[in-house]
């Protein structure tokens, strides 16, 4: 695995770090069980809270810095395996560690986009199937019973879809040096966000 050495502005990432820990915005988007319906609670859900935003749009980013094929191949394979794991949510079928799961993914995204790792493409593409597999069922766990759940599966897959949107609208600017820094501290900021977030569910 090749990691870039090139160095991060350290009072960057403490002054982004401070705005994090000082925001009173929720870290989780999943809290409350039982509590989403239809298209439109499903399209909003990955957008309420942090650890789902950090992490989809890290997948964006990773994919930019990891050039072709990873730009598309690692966007398309989130929500695919995430479909199963709202299925998987849906149904009611327990899937342990997933607010630890999710918290890490947002920690070891941060982490990959933070030091451009660029490892083979099928560990990438395994990594980001495994942490949408823990994304999908958080958001199928939030299905009442007798609901429309297609309907709310289309809505987070979209919203998902979004944001790998705007992430690999920011890795754009990868392209340029100060680009490339500014993403490698979104990274790090990103990854320790995903250990605030793992924490936060073990206590």
């Amino acid at each position: 695995m090749k990691i870039s050495s090139r160095p991060i502005n350290r009072r960057v990432v403490a002054t982004v770090i401070a705005i994090i820990l000082l925001s009173n915005l929720s870290a989780q988007a999943h809290i409350q069980q039982g509590g989403a319906t239809g298209f439109v609670t499903g399209f909003v859900h990955p957008w309420s809270g942090w650890d789902h935003i950090l992490a989809m749009v890290a997948v964006g980013v990773w994919g930019v810095q990891l050039g072709q094929p990873a730009i598309w191949l690692l966007p398309v394979t989130f929500p695919v395996i995430m479909s199963i794991g709202g299925f998987l949510g849906l149904i009611g079928c327990p899937l342990p560690g997933t607010e630890i799961g999710i918290g890490l993914s947002a920690l070891l995204l941060g982490l990959m986009v933070a030091a451009e790792a660029r490892p083979p493409l099928w560990v990438a593409v395994l990594m980001v199937g495994i942490f949408g597999l823990y994304h999908g069922h958080a958001h199928g766990t939030e299905l009442p019973p007798n609901e429309d759940g297609l309907s709310y599966s289309i809505g987070f897959v979209m919203a998902t879809g979004c944001l790998h949107g705007v992430g690999i609208t920011l890795g754009l600017i990868h392209r340029w040096k100060a680009g490339a820094v500014a993403l490698r501290v979104a990274g790090t900021v990103i990854a320790l966000a995903g250990a605030f977030f793992i924490w936060r569910a073990m206590v």
